[in-house]
């Protein structure tokens, strides 16, 4: 299933994508995409409704954050070697965690704000994992058993902030750095999580491209990994990782958004998001 959150922010309804890629209704048998939605027996209810059957929603609307009450916005560094490289930063040996502000969670479409005394925002295309059972040292073996579904999420980044210490989560939760959905693909959609081809442009041209499959950490050893150091709850998202590409890599001077730039990104079968940078002051 597709499943997704669609109306104005703040009154998002749930919903579901049929088979022609239309959105459909989902509010006669559940009040969102929750926690308790997000559930191994909860989708196994819902993947039994007939979806052609369910109200059709008018086209245009907006799409919302996949996953209603997100509760760890959780995030991976340097987890492609290439994109390792093009920073110029050692392979990491084990995963790197931080976190992104559950505050900077924003639609997939929904603009992009450049915060006050930003110099430096760039972007990172990223496959983001859903958490749908809680999961507290599970074995890499029994990861992705709890794992809901996944989704495209854009990691957009401010690096002048992020440089500023060694923690980077200072430039990486400013207000609506957090793009993700449209969809929730549910993990039986997604056999393989680690050959998903992905790009992104800016205005047009071609930035990222690239593939789940040079990731250093799987999918399962990331879940794996955290769930060592904090319990992961139903809802929580991963992001796990960019492609080379960003703009701080980008030779012979690194390239950086502007109010009036235009992003759009794409993973294969997870769907697309479009946004653009508008100055927040």
């Amino acid at each position: 299933m597709k499943l997704c959150r669609f109306g104005p922010q703040g009154q998002e309804r749930p919903g579901v994508i049929d088979a022609a890629g239309r959105v459909r209704d989902l509010s006669a048998h559940v009040t969102d995409i929750n926690a308790t939605v997000l559930a191994p027996s909860a989708l196994a209810e819902l993947s039994k409704l007939d979806v052609a059957q369910l109200p059709l929603v008018e086209e245009g609307i907006r799409y919302g954050v996949p996953v209603a009450q997100v509760r760890k916005f959780i995030a991976i560094g340097l987890n492609y070697r290439d994109h390792a490289e093009e920073a110029g930063m050692s392979i990491p040996v084990e995963p790197i965690i931080f976190h992104k502000a559950i505050s900077c969670l924003n639609g997939p479409d929904d603009d992009i704000l450049q915060p006050r005394d930003a110099s430096r925002m760039d972007w990172e295309l990223e496959l983001g994992v859903v958490i749908g059972s809680e999961a507290k040292y599970v074995s890499e073996a029994e990861a992705l058993n709890y794992v809901a579904g996944y989704c495209v999420v854009n990691d957009v980044s401010e690096r002048a902030f992020q440089m500023q210490s060694s923690q980077w989560d200072k430039g990486k939760g400013c207000d609506t750095f957090g793009p993700v959905g449209p969809w929730l693909v549910t993990r039986d959609e997604v056999p393989d999580p680690h050959n998903l081809d992905m790009w992104l442009e800016v205005n047009g041209e071609r930035r990222q491209t690239g593939n789940s499959k040079t990731m250093i950490f799987s999918v399962a050893q990331i879940v794996a990994y955290c769930s060592r150091y904090m319990t992961l709850q139903p809802g929580d998202v991963i992001c796990t990782g960019t492609p080379p590409g960003v703009g701080m890599g980008m030779k012979p001077l690194p390239q950086w958004l502007s109010p009036g730039d235009e992003i759009h990104l794409w993973i294969d079968g997870l769907g697309e998001q479009r946004q653009k940078v508008v100055s927040a002051v």
